[in-house]
């Protein structure tokens, strides 16, 4: 059950942010997917409340679609992901988008084509300086990627492409609260990713935490409590994530404790407190070790695929009467890319970067997407920008972000 028809692949929104994808290039019909399992029924629903001592869903509609009230069940598995955090300042969102959904992704796209559009219009120089001036929010992976995105649009793929403004004297600025890019990965790769961001033409503004976003641009402050005002028009976030409100949900419903980014504590085998019919996973969850202490896990797709298939396990073997081993993650590694024919890649301590690790990148992302036809079609846009930096997918296809 889904309120969206598609399995979205959240790893490359951000490509179709800055039109290097298209949006069906990275997105499959959950009904294609499983016209294969003839006992698997997909729903296009949306969960408003859960019952768990009668063990059913109270539904809603989605855009008028007619669905039934309530669906009951046996086992319930619950995977509502999460969203970015705007730390208490949700208006802020209306003027910094973020890119992890699909509809936030084209309208980034929207707004940031827009800008250079706005700026060929613009005469007054001093005008034209904030369409021209890109800020991402947040130097994690996501912001990285975005950040070398739209430096490599401003810097090869635009040029010579307009009349009035040369887009390469864009500012992409990358602001960051923590000391360094990627403070997931090892110093090293931290240092390297910065390298290869500033080359690109990226301004890296680290210790600094944004304090006010507004439709003229964004305020920061460094550790020391100078504030510092920037002028732009194009804002990006990508700076921390909450979970899904059902999280928050599930938590009142049996008990369970929830962490400052809402995420519910599961126990082992990624069951509810005294639930053992409700299991919960990916973003939304926290795990509790077979030693009782909170297991610190990344909020990345190999977790969830990994807690996926688990939770498949545990209710095969339950069918069959065998027990299961508590959830264990194995940790295959990290990845970003900054961008063409740059990244970093941090596998089990083996530490590459460059071209190297953009290859292992490549391959790896091509493999977990979804569908035999968007493989090759990713393939085939890559290979393209590759050798032209060309991206087929610069459409604004909704209303520009400005005026």
């Amino acid at each position: 059950m889904d309120r969206r028809n598609f399995h979205l692949f959240q790893p490359l929104t951000y490509q179709v942010a800055t039109g290097a994808l298209s949006p069906g290039e990275i997105a499959y019909p959950l009904r294609a997917i499983l016209k294969r399992h003839r006992r698997a029924r997909v729903l296009l629903a949306e969960v408003s409340d859960i019952d768990v001592d009668r063990r059913e869903l109270q539904l809603r509609s989605v855009d008028g679609l007619p669905a039934p009230p309530s669906l009951g069940y046996d086992t319930l598995i619950v995977s509502g992901g999460s969203q970015y955090s705007y730390f208490g300042h949700d208006e802020w969102s209306e003027h910094a988008a973020e890119v992890k959904s699909l509809e936030s992704a084209l309208t980034v796209r929207g707004r940031i084509l827009g800008a250079f559009e706005a700026a060929e219009m613009e005469r007054d120089r001093a005008r034209r300086a904030p369409w021209l001036t890109f800020v991402v929010v947040g130097a994690g992976p996501t912001g990285v990627e975005m950040a070398g995105q739209i430096a490599e649009l401003a810097r090869h793929t635009l040029r010579g492409e307009f009349r009035s403004i040369d887009p390469r004297n864009g500012r992409i600025l990358l602001v960051e609260a923590a000391d360094r890019v990627l403070t997931s990965f090892p110093e090293s790769l931290s240092r390297r990713a910065a390298t290869s961001l500033e080359r690109l033409g990226v301004t890296l503004l680290l210790g600094r935490t944004v304090v006010s976003v507004d439709r003229d641009g964004v305020t920061v402050q460094d550790h020391d409590g100078a504030t510092e005002r920037i002028a732009s028009r194009n804002v990006v976030w990508a700076a921390g994530v909450t979970a899904s409100s059902l999280a928050a949900k599930l938590g009142s419903l049996t008990g369970a404790a929830c962490d400052r980014a809402g995420r519910v504590l599961v126990e082992p085998d990624l069951t509810l407190p005294e639930r053992p019919d409700v299991f919960a996973l990916g973003d939304m969850v926290q795990v509790r070790g077979s030693d009782g202490q909170t297991v610190a896990l990344p909020g990345t797709a190999p977790v969830a695929i990994q807690q996926g298939r688990y939770a498949a396990k545990v209710v095969r073997d339950r069918l069959r009467g065998r027990s299961t081993p508590s959830f264990r993650y194995r940790d295959k590694g990290n990845l970003a890319t900054i961008g063409r024919a740059s990244a970093v890649a941090d596998l089990r301590g083996l530490k590459l970067s460059g071209l190297l690790a953009w290859l292992i990148w490549l391959v790896v992302h091509l493999w977990y997407l979804v569908g035999f036809q968007n493989r090759v079609l990713v393939f085939i846009r890559w290979s393209f920008s590759y050798f032209n930096h060309g991206r087929g997918a610069r459409l604004i296809t909704g209303e520009p972000g400005g005026e």
